[in-house]
């Protein structure tokens, strides 16, 4: 099979790839220190966090589909594999290092068989009201994270509420020089941005902070820098991998934790900016270029690969919008890593705690939250359940929420089928009528429409109104017809209830009938033995088949089956 590529690329405009490449540029100068951060979370040597942009960005790129997606070290992951890996081998060490390509390796083969029985469709089940409340959730966390930084203070504490709390402790330590380097970078890159969106203000902050960290001693004054990073490029292979059948059967549940919130995350990200912009992107396409970025991570040494939602900002926020900016982003990361790590090294922590603090204050989409309030109350309470979940208790279990809630709205909303009963009009054609104003079509036929699929849900639904049109009809009822032009699928329950049905109509004297159902529909009553009870000439193709078939009925007919 020919794997589709450069789906994310192409088609490249010329009036947007010059903002691409810069976008790539901005990208590579906030995800460098980024990704050496969360190496340091995965327990991983600093230098790993930028190998997760050298090759698997690129692969990625590539492969995916999505053309905003950006796949590369990512937080929840880099958790994940601490927490796991902390009795099995020491922070840091080669053995340690050993395991984390080990589960970049299996979490890359979930993620094929994902792609391969097409897992991917679970990105349905996130409404475009739950992606709003995952970003607003993913927004505040990640500013709430940043404020320390900014501050100059030590930080600390766990979730954006206590780390909040305890900022607010340490405030009397606060590092006037930190502060008004972050003060100056975010008056920077707003006022830029308000100027025109095409001007890197983030990467103008970047460089203009490391030109000033060179030249002036501001580290004598307490501002922290980014400090010294070793260059060099990764060994490709995996010659020291050591695979025991019983160290794979205990990472196997990390693994599967891992490859859960890969598969959720990513897709919710993809499916959100795809939204934003109305491009479409394929799931299991990105399913199969995430498996491809992990399995360059594991030939690259390093850990895990996932996709990000703050680094797509950061793209989104540059202008990108396209993998081109990605692939932009690992061309630079290989020039840092063979000639510039040496410049970095001058770059203030608190310069990056505002870029990054802007980029969570763009996620907080409260203009989107405020519209959904107004125009579908009951979906924002949705949406703010998912943001809540999100902050107070974690990404990957917001997102598995944001599925489960979209699913439970769907099904809430849908599984009580809005049926008519159609009537005449006046011009002789046909109108609908609520099921609570009975009207027969002709004396004695009652067309009903069954808008829905019929299944375990609304079977009860179908059996009431059911009851309710016949009993007491006037004048009493000859034939029942169910039309069933939407019914796509019944399930045994609700087979069941038409056999209920039918034999409550028959002790009437009332014949079950039925018109436009669908191959399909008709291929499982006739399974279910449900054609043979009802009578082969219980079916009809149209309306007005059945009007004509009642006109021409003989007499009697009332009383057969």
């Amino acid at each position: 099979m020919r794997l589709p590529v450069f789906q994310g690329i192409l088609p490249i405009k010329s009036s947007q790839a010059l903002t691409d490449i810069i976008a790539g540029l901005t990208l590579a100068a906030l995800a460098i220190p980024v990704v050496m951060g969360y190496a340091k979370i995965a327990g991983t040597p600093v230098i790993t966090g930028l190998y997760t942009i050298l090759i698997p960005m690129t692969l990625f790129g590539v492969f995916g589909s999505s053309r905003h997606l950006v796949v590369s070290a990512d937080s929840a992951t880099a958790a994940i594999l601490a927490g796991t890996l902390a009795g099995m081998a020491v922070p840091g060490s080669a053995e340690w290092l050993e395991l984390a390509v080990v589960l970049a390796l299996m979490s890359a083969v979930l993620l094929i068989i994902a792609s391969i029985i097409r897992l991917g469709f679970l990105a349905d089940f996130l409404s475009r009201t739950v992606l709003v409340g995952f970003l607003t959730g993913v927004g505040v966390q990640v500013a709430a994270g940043e404020i320390s930084g900014m501050f100059g203070l030590p930080g600390g504490g766990y979730g954006p509420f206590y780390k909040i709390i305890n900022d607010l402790h340490q405030i009397g330590q606060t590092n006037f020089y930190a502060l008004a380097i972050s003060i100056t970078v975010l008056v920077l890159i707003v006022g830029s941005k308000n100027i025109s969106e095409k001007i890197p203000g983030a990467l103008m902050a970047v460089i203009g902070s490391i030109v000033a960290g060179s030249v002036f001693n501001i580290e004598v004054h307490g501002v922290h820098l980014l400090g010294k990073i070793p260059g060099g490029l990764p060994k490709i292979g995996l010659s020291d991998i050591h695979w025991e059948k019983d160290l794979v059967l205990k990472l196997l549940p990390t693994a599967f934790s891992m490859f859960v919130v890969i598969l959720a995350q990513s897709a919710a990200t993809s499916r959100a900016y795809a939204a934003r912009y109305g491009e479409r992107f394929n799931e299991d396409v990105d399913l199969t270029g995430l498996s491809i970025a992990n399995v360059g991570a594991a030939l690259s040494g390093t850990f895990v690969v996932n996709g990000s939602p703050t680094q797509t900002q950061i793209v989104v926020s540059a202008g990108g919008r396209s993998q081109l900016a990605q692939i932009t982003a690992s061309f630079i990361v290989l020039l840092v890593l063979l000639f510039l790590t040496g410049p970095l090294a001058d770059m203030p922590n608190a310069v990056l705690s505002a870029v990054v603090f802007l980029i969570g204050v763009e996620l907080i989409d409260v203009k989107e939250m405020r519209k959904i309030w107004i125009q579908r109350p009951s979906e924002f309470w949705v949406a703010l359940i998912t943001a809540l979940v999100v902050i107070f208790i974690g990404v990957e279990q917001g997102i598995i929420l944001a599925m489960v809630l979209s699913l439970i709205e769907h099904v809430r909303r849908s599984y009580r089928s809005k049926n008519d009963i159609v009537v005449p009009d006046e011009t002789g054609g046909l109108r609908v009528l609520p099921v609570t104003a009975p009207e027969q079509i002709r004396p004695g036929l009652l067309m009903y429409r069954f808008a829905h699929t019929m299944y375990y849900a609304n079977a009860q639904q179908l059996y009431e109104e059911v009851v309710n049109l016949t009993n007491g009809a006037q004048p009493p009822l000859v034939w029942f017809c169910i039309e069933a032009s939407a019914v796509a699928d019944v399930d045994f329950t609700a087979a069941a209830t038409l056999r209920d049905i039918h034999g409550i109509l028959k002790r009437q004297g009332i014949r079950l009938m039925f018109c436009d159902v669908i191959d399909l529909v008709k291929t499982e009553l006739d399974r279910y033995e449900l054609t043979d009870l009802f009578g082969k000439d219980a079916f009809y193709g149209t309306i007005n088949a059945v009007l004509s078939a009642y006109d021409k009925r003989p007499a009697g007919d009332e009383n057969r089956k």
